[in-house]
């Protein structure tokens, strides 16, 4: 079977360069266990319909079988002349059993086979990355109750805001990382559904049973329209999305690892197995592992928009440039996979300078939003407190102090409202654990978050989707 399956048609071979080009095999090798289990349902199926004998049936998924031990034993060879996985199957196939392995390709397209590989492949993919999201989270949350009690600045447009506790800021990418979760279990709930027996594009005549294929390989359901069944690319797209979204979180994350672990901020340590030196200056210690997370960012971001571009104008049904679907497909999983293990294991060894962040969080007037309140406490309209503690803020400024510096004089000069009480609403630990309100950075906000978190965790399933949902 070495020669081309549609030699019937053509009166001339294929060029050796045209051979080449066309050749996916390189990267379709792949989903050989897919195309293999989709061929063996398919085969079963024809079977079960009257299509192929019972003793073809045996035949032919018995020859599967050897192939799919030759190819895991890398004793598989691989060919330009066969273009893809699907025909280096198929002709081996044909080598191992002879003509009976022309029939496995009744009421079959390799559209519905790429179609059907590609989300059986997918699907797992997409399980895998959900448990590793899920091993993350729970990096994360452990983190955030062993830091519990430590208080850092908080920032907007990179200006310290107001003071927040670390665990809040780490349970904030928890929650990225959780909606994360959620939208790779929604895309696999559309990317579940079986193509197989939609053939080229316009179905087929055998009396096939589409419901046998999609029980027996675990689909959900089965495609209602065979040119959309084979056209379709959007369970790709929507989980190439789903990827950048996730790589904007584990970006922002670098970010901001690289910029406390510098000097200027000294936040952190990273660890040294997690780092790298310079080759001319000995003292440096580089943050190449979030570099590269945010560089390999760009990539995903990439492969979303050459599928989208592949995509965008190409007519019902299949056309040969979907071929190229699977290059960004495979960049995507391989990268997003890559990037979640090592920081995974990266953040448990990243050492904290609490004491450096407490400093600094009582620097720079971080309560000052709290003296406003304290104004409004004793009854003057916000807006107004606002305007004094702006004034005693360039007051301060002026004098080189903090507001908790200032004597009780010199702050009662911007308003007679404020008692020595006011200093008790100034304290650092007091501005945080005021914060009160639900998802707030207060103490006992933080401690509920974290109880959530880890009962939500529990609650869910390897593979599944947040809060248990599958």
């Amino acid at each position: 079977m070495s020669e081309k399956l549609w030699d019937g048609r053509f009166a001339e071979g294929t060029d050796k360069v045209v051979e080449k080009f066309t050749s996916s095999i390189a990267i379709d090798r792949r989903l050989y266990r897919h195309d293999i289990e989709g061929s063996m349902a398919h085969c079963r199926m024809l079977a079960g319909a009257g299509i192929i004998t019972e003793a073809e049936m045996t035949t032919l998924v018995e020859g599967l079988a050897a192939i799919r031990q030759e190819i895991e034993a890398g004793r598989f060879t691989y060919d330009d002349r066969l273009e893809d996985i699907h025909m280096h199957i198929e002709d081996r196939l044909g080598q191992l059993v002879g003509p009976v392995a022309r029939k496995l390709h009744t009421a079959r397209s390799r559209n519905d086979q790429v179609a059907v590989d590609a989300r059986l492949y997918l699907r797992a993919e997409t399980g895998a990355v959900i448990d590793r999201l899920m091993a993350l989270r729970r990096v994360l949350v452990d983190m955030a109750a062993d830091q519990l009690g430590h208080v850092m600045p908080g920032y907007t447009h990179l200006q310290r805001a107001q003071p927040v506790l670390l665990s809040h800021h780490l349970m904030a990418y928890y929650e990225m990382f959780t909606r994360d979760s959620g939208r790779f279990g929604d895309a696999r709930t559309r990317m579940d559904v079986n193509p197989l027996g939609c053939a080229a594009l316009a179905g087929t005549t055998f009396p096939i049973d589409r419901e046998a294929t999609t029980v027996a390989l675990g689909f959900r359901a089965m495609a209602a329209n065979s040119m959309d069944a084979v056209a379709d690319r959007d369970f790709m797209l929507e989980f190439m999305a789903a990827a950048s979204i996730c790589m904007v979180h584990f970006s922002r994350l670098a970010e901001e690892l690289i910029l406390w672990s510098s000097a200027e901020f000294g936040f952190i340590e990273l660890p040294d197995a997690f780092a790298t030196g310079s080759s001319i200056m000995p003292q440096k210690k580089n943050p190449d592992v979030p570099e590269l997370v945010r560089g390999k960012t760009g990539r995903v971001f990439g492969d979303l928009m050459a599928l989208l571009t592949t995509m965008k104008s190409l007519p019902l049904a299949y056309n040969r440039d979907m071929q190229e679907d699977k290059i960004a497909l495979f960049s995507t999983v391989d990268t997003l996979k890559a990037v979640i293990e090592v920081v995974a294991r990266m953040l448990p060894h990243i050492r904290f300078n609490t004491e450096t962040m407490r400093r600094e969080s009582e620097r720079g007037f971080l309560n000052a939003t709290d003296l406003a309140d304290y104004l409004v406490g004793r009854g003057l309209a916000f807006r107004e407190a606002h305007a004094v503690v702006g004034r005693a803020v360039a007051h301060a400024l002026d004098q080189g102090k903090e507001l908790q510096a200032l004597s009780l004089e010199e702050l009662q000069s911007f308003s007679d409202r404020i008692d020595d009480g006011v200093y008790a609403a100034l304290e650092l630990d007091q501005v945080v654990d005021r914060r009160t309100s639900a998802g707030g950075t207060g103490t006992a906000s933080v401690k509920a978050a974290i109880t959530k978190a880890r009962a939500d965790l529990h609650t869910e399933v390897p593979g599944g989707t947040p809060g248990g949902a599958d």
